[in-house]
């Protein structure tokens, strides 16, 4: 038998043993096992490598072009080469505000789209809101006619409501009592026939968008404001629209995007720019420029225009934010 001695020397060989194994070499030297995180380094640059190259190649390169094709005299007659491309500078840009009729299709397609938006928005955050207040079968329905129309091809979409709004067949003249009335003849009410159009199948991305985000909120953020007697208005207004700041940016910015430079719309359900050019918007207008009449320098030139006026008010528009210390 081992006595308590000899158990406790044995024990502390095993200690000093043990202690000698853990020691690194080289003296005391510890090192440092915590993550460090990546400070200069070019290792998130290397995943995001090949979006970035899609990204350039996908749109860098035709923004580049586009602005390249501005600066030059750049015609049928240049791309047939029956004439030597000439360097024009600014001279596209010179002409172009020069010209009234582009004045005129910009201020239309500034309110065009600022109303588009608008009413987008509203339908979109009121039936986000309605989603959380109905049952789950209506919630599906509604969902899926949303998604549906979402899903539709743009020019599908537009001969579906031009049917819709038919003097001869439309059955919205019909219920309303309008007789043969042609919506498509009148410059306002075919900018009011597309943009109907405009907000159907825009809509359901706004209303998806806010509806997961009023999900995140914690219910009982709407239990207290509901106990302290807020309407459902105020509730959106002071509890639920602060609070959703965020997705709310996405969804304007996208929205401001998608509506300043329709196209098919417009095309399709007024015949190319409505009766003497009254319903055209810049796309379209730049579309007529290129190729209607082959001056594709002043197509590209419309298009800089547009890419730079789209650039500046998202910019200006998170300006203001960050200037009221929103987080995006």
């Amino acid at each position: 038998m081992t006595g308590p001695k000899s158990s406790g020397a044995l024990e502390r060989r095993r200690v000093r043993a043990g202690s000698g194994r853990s020691r690194p070499r080289g003296g005391s030297r510890t090192f440092n096992t915590a993550p460090r995180p990546w400070v200069g380094s070019s290792t998130p640059w290397l995943y995001l490598a090949p979006a970035l190259v899609v990204l350039g190649g996908l749109l860098a390169y035709p923004v580049y072009q586009l602005g390249l094709i501005s600066l030059f005299h750049y015609t049928q007659a240049q791309v047939s080469g029956g004439e030597p491309t000439t360097f024009e500078g600014f001279g596209n840009y010179a002409e172009l505000f020069g010209d009234e009729q582009f004045w005129q299709v910009l201020l239309a397609t500034v309110v065009f789209a600022a109303a588009c938006v608008v009413c987008t928005l509203a339908v979109g955050c009121a039936l986000a809101v309605l989603l959380t207040r109905v049952r789950a079968v209506p919630r599906l329905a509604l969902m899926l006619a949303a998604l549906g129309a979402w899903a539709t091809p743009a020019i599908t979409g537009s001969t579906v409501w031009l049917f819709l709004f038919d003097a001869d067949f439309g059955p919205v003249n019909r219920v309303l009592g309008l007789g043969d009335h042609v919506w498509t003849y009148g410059r306002f009410s075919a900018f009011f026939l597309v943009l109907l159009e405009v907000v159907w199948c825009s809509f359901p991305f706004v209303m998806v968008t806010v509806y997961a985000g009023i999900r995140a909120v914690p219910s009982e953020v709407l239990e207290a404001a509901s106990l302290d007697g807020a309407s459902q208005w105020r509730i959106w207004r002071s509890v639920l629209a602060p609070m959703l700041r965020p997705i709310l940016v996405v969804v304007t910015i996208q929205s401001v995007i998608w509506d300043f430079k329709v196209f098919t719309q417009i095309y399709v359900m007024t015949g190319g720019g409505g009766i003497a050019g009254q319903n055209l918007v810049l796309n379209v207008y730049a579309y007529q420029q290129a190729f209607a009449s082959s001056q594709y320098s002043l197509g590209a030139a419309i298009g800089v225009v547009m890419l730079l006026i789209l650039l500046a008010v998202t910019l200006v528009y998170l300006r203001l934010l960050r200037r009221q210390g929103e987080e995006l």
